[in-house]
């Protein structure tokens, strides 16, 4: 080992030594017999450390040495070492000296260190008259013996086995796997056979209770802090004193001079003891804390008592609007054909920008009057007059753009049943959900969305049953009526915010027994030019029904719808076969639509595919009877400038035009091959009319064409249209689909006709209404 100042230190291990006395020992010619007596002690050393292993079988299995040593290396370093020792250790003169034991032990411990590194040494001296006494040596060190190689060995101790339990798993690949899967086999079969044995008998006996175990859970963490308080001698005093300074100051009042309670109180003060203040702080703290919840308690019941109040409720709905007019401008401009609001650059230079438009106006203007120069030479030549109307029609082709969906998380996925307007404002559409098929039937809903908040409804009502039908009243603009499949209706008072119903059905005895399919507010005349708002509705159960709405909801039944009998023919080889009674002498109902001008006259569509011309003077006969559907009638519409024709819509895919005065159809338009549930006319144009069926929605112009519609909207492969309406003040169309989304597309490229040319239709259908005329 190198000391400080590159010197080499020789360590000596300290182990037990036996107790020796010293003696000098002379060292001039007796180098010979330390050596020899050094080598005689390491043989009995070795003799004794020579031990053997053997295991069960008498094999020798004793470790050996992984390194055997140079004999001539060694002796040269022990001759080394020797004379070392004689130089340090020499004392007095002429040629003889002296050395303690305790050198010598210490040679000799280290020259058998160096021929058996790798074994474990007793240096114990036998010599019992040897005084020990450790020195350190200290020996110049060269540069040579600096780049010598020291040589280090590690040993690792015994293995010493503290626990040894027997584990329960043994592995596939050990030597009693086999003998251990056979006894898991005959312990499987044991257990398999044992019910019903006569070998296995079941015994009840008792046992030792276990002992009880403590279970220890690892809980959440306890935060501990530090708190501090500022206190004066007054706090203490109040603190210790609450309860007994409330009584008396109630008491008292205060008619006592402040120099007496300050008196008392300086009194008190100094009479209280030091051993209180351990108890006033803990009180201290307490009323601290209950100070702070009740604070917080306080703080808690103002922000609820804030975000309840009508003040806050009506700045939220203000703030909720301008949000949705920010976001929705642009569509919303459209909408109403008002120009979309850009928002302006607010830079350096506007000015110059603002100059660059004003230009380009400038050429655009320019380039518009060369356009009409040209335009008109081009005129004159009748053949290039063609060609232009031919390029212009193909050019300004129809079509529909998207403008905004009415969606929330309240109407996803289910079925848009009807749509209706406002009578009054026509902002405000209603809307009600609920499937058609008995086997989807769930609670329904109706929604009044409103055009400033396209993204969540204004009024939610949740009903009991599925939702068929809706509608405005006119009268009473804020009154809707809500048919549902179960043959109940329900009138809500949409300015109310409370969802409960106005008038109920449920406890009439006139109430419809089947799912109410249409209903409407019609104005009735009532005789001397008076009109008065009744409730009209048409249900399953073949009924249609006047509602009189007074103290509750009472009907009267302006028509049951009788089953006609159909006559089969038979073949000339059948018999003649007896006519089959039917289940119910009435029909089921589908929808209705009152004459725009004369009120009494009503036509109703029922399940059989027929269309029935009624009035409201006559309830137990048919005034016509319309033969040319195939399937239920699903919705019949008057052409509201001119009443002389109808649409109707059915199951059997097919759509047709119907003259009052013809009982067969004038034109039938099948283009789909799927069910047609609705059918809508313009509210602004003679000649055009909205078809939705399941796959897809036309839209019909017949001054175009009577074969193809002009514009064909389909729907996505998840969805199905289920209805459409279109929009009473602007040229947009609606669209309802069966995952509870309604969109509103704006009609581009589509010309209004005249309302005031009601024979135009007429030209356009040709010689179909001959026969009618004449």
């Amino acid at each position: 080992m190198l000391g400080p100042r590159g010197k080499r230190r020789l360590s000596v291990l300290r182990y037990p030594l036996r107790a020796v006395r010293s003696r000098k020992v002379s060292v001039a010619g007796s180098r010979a017999a330390l050596s020899g007596h050094t080598a005689g002690q390491r043989a009995a050393q070795n003799r004794e450390r020579d031990v053997r292993v053997f295991d069960d079988e008498g094999n020798d299995v004793t470790p050996r040495p992984l390194f055997h040593p140079d004999p001539k290396t060694a002796a040269s370093k022990q001759s080394k070492l020797l004379a070392s020792t004689d130089h340090s250790g020499a004392t007095g003169t002429c040629g003889s000296s002296t050395i303690s034991e305790s050198t010598m032990s210490v040679a000799e411990s280290t020259l058998d260190g160096i021929a058996e590194p790798g074994s474990q040494q007793d240096t114990a001296v036998s010599l019992p008259d040897v005084q020990v006494r450790q020195e350190e040596i200290k020996e110049q060190l060269t540069e040579e013996d600096l780049d010598k190689r020291v040589d280090i060995y590690l040993t690792e101790t015994e293995t010493l086995w503290m626990l040894d339990l027997s584990p329960l798993l043994m592995s596939v690949e050990s030597e009693d796997a086999a003998r251990v899967e056979e006894r898991n086999k005959i312990y499987a079969e044991v257990c398999k056979n044992r019910p019903g044995n006569d070998r296995f008998v079941e015994r009840m006996m008792q046992t030792v209770n276990g002992a009880a175990k403590n279970k220890k859970i690892q809980c959440d963490k306890i935060i501990m802090e530090d708190k501090g308080i500022v206190v004066t001698s007054w706090d203490f005093y109040n603190s210790c004193n609450a309860s007994q300074v409330e009584p008396t100051s109630e008491a008292e009042g205060s008619g006592a001079p402040d120099e007496k309670r300050s008196t008392s109180s300086m009194t008190e003060e100094q009479a209280t003891p030091a051993a209180a203040e351990g108890g006033s702080i803990t009180s201290t703290t307490t009323l601290e804390s209950a100070g702070l919840a009740r604070a917080h308690q306080e703080e808690k019941c103002h922000t609820e008592a804030t975000l309840r109040s009508e003040n806050f409720q009506q700045n939220l709905f203000f703030m909720e609007r301008i949000l949705m007019e920010n976001i929705f401008q642009p569509q919303l401009a459209v909408y109403r054909q008002i120009p979309v609001l850009i928002d302006p650059a607010v830079t350096s230079g506007a000015d110059s920008t603002l100059d660059a438009i004003n230009e380009a106006e400038q050429e655009e203007h320019d380039k518009e009057k060369m356009d009409k120069e040209e335009q008109k030479e081009t005129l004159t030549d009748p053949s290039i007059l063609s060609e232009l109307n031919e390029t212009s029609e193909d050019m300004v082709s129809p079509s529909l753009e998207q403008l905004w969906c009415y969606r929330c998380d309240l109407t996803h996925q289910h079925n848009v049943s009807s749509m209706a307007w406002s009578k009054v404002n026509l902002d405000l559409l209603a809307v009600g959900y609920g499937a058609f098929d008995f086997k989807e039937q769930k609670e329904g809903l109706a929604c009044c969305w409103s055009l400033k908040n396209p993204m969540w409804p204004e009024r939610t009502f949740q009903c009991e049953h599925d939702v068929t039908t809706l509608d405005f009243s006119m009268a009473i603009p804020n009154l809707l009526a809500v048919g549902m499949y179960s043959g109940i209706i329900v009138v809500y008072n949409v300015q109310s915010s409370d969802s409960t119903t106005v008038f109920h059905s449920g406890e009439c005895p006139a109430k419809h027994t089947g799912p109410v399919w249409q209903l409407k507010w019609v104005q009735c005349d009532v005789g001397k030019g008076i009109k008065r708002e009744r409730l009209i509705s048409i249900s399953a159960d073949g009924r249609i029904t006047q509602w009189l709405i007074q103290e509750g909801l009472g009907g009267i039944d302006l028509m049951k719808i009788k089953r006609t009998r159909k006559k089969k023919k038979n073949l000339p080889s059948e018999k003649e076969r007896e006519s089959e009674t039917p289940i119910s002498q009435w029909a089921a109902g589908m929808c209705f639509d009152f004459h725009p001008k004369d009120t009494y006259l009503y036509l109703a569509g029922t399940e059989e595919g027929l269309i029935h011309k009624c009035s409201r003077s006559f309830n137990k006969q048919f005034l016509k009877t319309y033969r040319g559907h195939k399937g239920p009638v699903y919705k019949v519409a008057w052409n509201p400038f001119i009443t002389d024709m109808f649409l109707s819509c059915s199951a059997d895919w097919s759509v047709i035009l119907w003259h009052q005065n013809s009982q067969t159809p004038i034109l039938t338009f099948t283009s789909t091959t799927t069910v047609v549930h609705d059918i809508m006319w313009s509210p602004k144009s003679t000649f055009i009319f909205a078809a939705a069926s399941e796959s897809k929605v036309e839209i019909w112009d017949l001054s175009i064409s009577i074969l193809h519609p002009a514009i064909t909207r389909f729907a996505n492969p998840e969805a199905k249209f289920t209805s459409v309406l279109f929009a009473k003040n602007t040229d947009c169309l609606l669209m309802g689909d069966s995952r509870g989304e309604v969109g509103v597309f704006e009609l581009q490229n589509l010309a209004a006709s005249s309302c005031t040319e009601v024979d135009a239709l007429r030209d356009v259908i040709g010689p179909a209404l001959f026969p009618v005329d004449k």
